[in-house]
């Protein structure tokens, strides 16, 4: 039997990965973190997603009120006018019920306005940290 031949170094060691590996093994690497970190801010933009639609039903139940409340408001002051060729004692209790109502669309439109006003920039939890990203990404660049 013949001794085997000799074709110099093996060129693939199993226990020394060599830079091809560990290039494809980086950048796997790089891969798992890129899904991990667009999942999060996935999440977070579907989170944002649900409080913007809470919010705007929110608005729409504030917005009925306050029309519903004007209207009946608006009917009461029509039954005012027609009060007012009868007894002085049915006028002032169809002005305060008038009164009422209008004073409830008038707090329901002010809390429609503040709440319009006070709502945040849409997604600006998911765009602050897409920022945050981006700036570690820069930094660690340089």
């Amino acid at each position: 039997m013949a001794p085997p031949i000799d074709n110099g170094p093996d060129l693939v060691d199993e226990a020394d990965p060599g830079p091809i590996r560990g290039l494809f093994r980086s950048l796997a690497n790089l891969l798992a973190t890129a899904i991990g970190i667009a999942q999060t801010r996935l999440e977070l933009l579907s989170t944002e997603l649900q409080e913007e639609v809470h919010r705007a039903a929110e608005i729409l139940v504030w917005t009925i009120v306050a029309l519903l409340a004007a209207l009946i408001g608006l009917f009461m002051l029509a039954l005012v006018i027609i009060f007012i060729f009868w007894d002085t004692h049915r006028i002032v209790a169809s002005i305060s019920v008038t009164g009422a109502l209008m004073l409830i669309a008038v707090m329901a439109a002010l809390v429609l306005r503040a709440k319009i006003r006070s709502r945040p920039r849409l997604f600006d939890a998911t765009l602050t940290e897409l920022a945050k990203d981006r700036a570690a990404l820069m930094h660690r660049r340089s």
